[in-house]
């Protein structure tokens, strides 16, 4: 089974200056992606003052069900609600969702978060699948990241292909190693490739040493530096892995996309 997935902040559909709407280029760009499973984050499915100021390019239904047409299927966790809306996460697959939950793990009433838990069978597999956006504040990050172990534990067998991405916002890389040790996850751009690092960080860990963990950098788009957006995988080997930074994914967002190819371990 071969799978090729995304995870990507669309920032709401909007510019991050100006409030320019994005949304109707975004779903041209996420076509041509092609990906079976999307994870998105900062997903708006109801905005009423844009809807009144951009009517011509602003969508009629919320944006998880815009952007999943009628080729794909889409679950929505919200979590962010305010006078005009609400945004949240969301997972856009080529395949049926047969179950999801939202979870709330807002750590305080300034950010509200949520991790959006989806099963989607593949195949006769059942792909567990969350979508995180995690806080901008590393306690609660911590904190956060404790649930999200717990919320995993709970709602998956242990030998369930797994896969966890979305905006992790943690720019030091201090939650990867607690994934790895109480997930038994890595990260896409950590698992051994047929490249140099790939390789020797395999032959790294073989001799029992500890390979440094270094996930992408997604952020800012136009010039990423900050390693904050994170796929983790249980059950699948990595074909390929890759940041989209070049062209329309530059001004697309204020992340970069992660895209990557995968293949049932």
């Amino acid at each position: 089974m071969k799978l090729r997935v995304a995870t990507y902040n669309i920032h709401k559909g909007v510019t991050s200056f100006g409030g320019r709407p994005r949304i109707l280029a975004l779903k041209q760009a996420l076509a041509q992606l092609d990906a079976d499973i999307l994870f998105l984050q900062e997903v708006q499915g109801r905005h009423d003052l844009n809807a009144l100021r951009h009517a011509s390019n602003w969508p009629q239904q919320g944006q998880h069900e815009y952007l999943a047409g009628d080729t794909h299927h889409s679950a929505y966790g919200m979590n962010a609600v305010y006078d005009h809306g609400h945004h949240g996460n969301a997972l856009i697959s080529r395949f049926a969702i047969s179950s999801f939950r939202n979870q709330d793990v807002s750590d305080h009433s300034y950010e509200s978060r949520g991790i959006l838990h989806c099963v989607v069978p593949v195949e006769g597999v059942e792909v567990h699948c969350y979508v995180v956006h995690l806080g901008l504040f590393a306690g609660g990050r911590r904190r956060q990241t404790e649930a999200l172990i717990e919320a995993v534990r709970n709602s998956s067998p242990p030998d369930a292909p797994l896969l966890i991405a979305g905006d992790f916002n943690d720019w030091t890389n201090q939650l990867s190693r607690t994934l790895y040790q109480s997930l038994g996850v890595v990260e896409v751009f950590d698992q051994p490739l047929g490249n140099a690092k790939g390789l020797m960080n395999g032959l790294r860990r073989m001799g029992g040493l500890s390979a440094p963990i270094r996930p992408a950098r997604t952020f800012p788009a136009m010039m990423p530096w900050l390693r904050l957006d994170r796929i983790y995988l249980r059950g699948f080997k990595v074909n390929t892995a890759q940041v989209l930074s070049d062209g329309p994914w530059a001004r697309l967002s204020d992340h970069a996309p992660i895209v990557s190819e995968l293949h049932l371990a």
